[in-house]
């Protein structure tokens, strides 16, 4: 059956919003227990382009997967490959953790993604005043 860009899309809000509703305990432990009250605001089961990321933040363009066991398997990898390299286009960076990671190395995990979105917010800050200075010379002269 051909799809429609509308009737796929359709289809995969409604699968994003089946996954919301039907997290993985793994996925409930880090939603429930860091980024639900994160200091950035993330987002489950996102829809972008044809596919679904697990966690993402919008402001800093930064996606979270957790990975399950049949994310070993070879189609898994190469349809995982696949996603990483399209959301890498779209300029959007990948945090990648394994089921057993969350559940053995919970602080570990938590603390990795503080430090990454604490650089990025940095790097943010910087590049911004960068420009606010550059405004603030040609407005000067």
């Amino acid at each position: 059956m051909e799809y429609t860009q509308t009737e796929r899309h359709k289809e995969l809000m409604n699968n994003a919003r089946e996954l919301r509703k039907n997290m993985t305990k793994q996925e409930r432990k880090l939603w429930y227990n860091f980024l639900r009250g994160y200091w950035i605001r993330w987002r489950r089961q996102k829809v972008i382009g044809e596919y679904i990321v697990d966690f993402y933040c919008v402001q800093l363009k930064l996606a979270i997967e957790l990975d399950g066991s049949q994310h070993y398997e070879d189609a898994a990898r190469v349809y995982d490959q696949k996603r990483t390299e399209f959301l890498a286009k779209m300029g959007i960076q990948v945090l990648r953790y394994t089921n057993l990671e969350v559940n053995q190395q919970f602080d570990v995990v938590c603390t990795d993604i503080d430090n990454k979105v604490k650089a990025m917010v940095e790097k943010m800050n910087r590049y911004h005043m960068k420009i606010t200075a550059r405004k603030k010379k040609e407005l000067d002269e």
